[in-house]
């Protein structure tokens, strides 16, 4: 007889998937991103050379795009644990320090991206009556990129965090607990 998934094990699976939906859709839309500037320094330059007037708004519009590649990117990649990082001191430590200081740059990153996003937000709301000059937007709107990245590698990195405390320790103590005492 098969036993059905505890219900925290439950919402712990159903909450990865929600996250890595969201980082799909962080990779989709940076995607997408990338493919409009494509386009719109094709345009530039066909309207450069080809009908000579060239489209003014496109240098404003590629800075804005640009953020957006880079930041949703970013997040996508603390979701997926292949952001930047120098591991080869942490790894060569013994086993329980090198969980630990994993643990630990988890929730250093989740920090990092509470005050990220505090300080994007600031930013979005100063700059918001403020328009990009071309596009005729809030300049508010670079910045709201940074904003959403922050928040978005807070949540990821959190929840990593709190995945590898329970595959480091909580799970391995429940694993070897006498049935009956951990309940």
């Amino acid at each position: 007889m098969t036993s059905s998934p505890s219900l925290p094990a439950r919402a712990v699976r159903l909450a990865d998937r929600l996250l890595g939906r969201l980082r799909d859709l962080c990779s989709l839309l940076g995607s997408l991103a990338l493919v409009l500037l494509i386009a719109i320094f094709g345009w530039l330059v066909f309207g450069r050379y080809v009908l000579n007037a060239t489209p003014t708004w496109v240098e404003q519009l590629a800075l804005v795009l640009v953020c957006y590649i880079t930041f949703l990117g970013a997040a996508a990649g603390v979701r997926d644990d292949t952001h930047l990082g120098v591991t080869f001191l942490r790894e060569s430590m013994p086993r329980g320090l090198r969980r630990a200081l994993r643990v630990l740059a988890d929730a250093a990153l989740a920090v990092f991206g509470v005050v990220m996003l505090s300080a994007s937000a600031d930013l979005v709301a100063f700059g918001w009556s403020t328009k990009i000059p071309m596009l005729n937007v809030p300049e508010g709107i670079r910045t709201f990129a940074a904003a959403v990245a922050g928040g978005l590698i807070a949540v990821f990195a959190a929840a990593r965090a709190g995945t590898r405390i329970h595959r480091y320790w909580i799970a391995p103590a429940r694993a070897a607990a006498p049935v009956g005492e951990g309940e």
